[in-house]
């Protein structure tokens, strides 16, 4: 759709913290469309989640102008999404490589010496 000075403005929805496929319902629903800086296949793209968005919110600008999304990839596409694992619960026992290396002058060492 061409833009012209005619074309009425909307306001542009928030989408951090939407799903890829939920964002591009929200944006269609709106008259804006997507695109994603660090994904060129945006409409393959389902259950990443919208981590930054440019404009903001509330913005607004003329119908069919180009809203730019950055996604959080998750686990498998090398962006983490194991979350934080310390502190563990149980604590580990106390010892840690003391414990578990031979130390000079231990029974091992004169075996393999």
């Amino acid at each position: 759709m061409p833009i012209s000075p005619r074309t009425p403005e909307v306001r542009v929805p928030r989408l951090v913290g939407l799903m890829a496929v939920d964002a591009r319902e929200s944006a269609a629903r709106r008259g804006v469309l997507l695109a994603a800086a660090d994904r060129p296949d945006i409409h393959a793209t389902v259950v990443d989640f919208v981590i930054r968005q440019y404009p903001p919110p509330d913005t607004e600008v003329p119908r069919g102008a180009v809203v730019t999304v950055w996604f959080d990839f998750g686990e498998g596409e090398g962006g983490g999404g194991a979350g934080v694992r310390e502190p563990r619960r149980p604590m580990p026992p106390p010892g840690g490589l003391r414990r578990e290396l031979h130390q000079p002058g231990d029974a091992f060492e004169a075996a393999v010496g």
